[in-house]
């Protein structure tokens, strides 16, 4: 086995095995595993990493997302899984275009996805497809704009 199948994940071997073109790019740094997927693969993906009995990524503990302006595709929407079972961590990033920020929720596989995609669509946004109440969460709900972005004006709108 080359050296580089050995130090993958369990994780990401089985997504490969299960779907060999799923995977757009696998990061590892500082013992953390990064896996890219295209938005039409992130909820087959999580199902399987939450019902595979091998991984058992049953808690998603964080949801975040990154504006990397100006680069296309401008956002990164990052899912911090964890398998409390197997004491395992995965990242899932996802990518997605300042003309179509959109990807599908993940709540239907982790209700506690909720207010994680209430709040980045609150200061990103990024919409969640699907999201059965996608209203503000932290700014006022007469807001205009998502005030995260990094083109939104440092003293706001006026």
């Amino acid at each position: 086995m080359e050296a580089a199948q050995q130090n993958e994940s369990l994780a990401v071997r089985k997504l490969k095995e299960r779907d060999p073109q799923g995977i757009t790019e696998v990061i590892s740094f500082r013992g953390e595993t990064t896996v890219v997927l295209p938005r039409n693969r992130l909820i087959s993906a999580c199902e399987f990493l939450k019902s595979d009995p091998d991984l058992d990524f049953a808690f998603l503990s964080d949801i975040s997302a990154v504006d990397r302006f100006p680069i296309e595709p401008r956002f990164e929407v990052n899912y911090h899984l964890t398998s409390l079972s197997h004491r395992q961590r995965l990242r899932i990033k996802v990518k997605v275009t300042t003309k179509d920020p959109v990807i599908p929720t993940v709540i239907p596989v982790w209700p506690t996805a909720n207010w994680h995609e209430r709040e980045i669509w609150d200061l990103m946004g990024v919409r969640f497809e699907g999201h059965p109440n996608l209203t503000r969460i932290l700014m006022p709900d007469d807001w205009e704009g998502h005030p995260h972005r990094k083109d939104y004006p440092v003293e706001g709108y006026r």
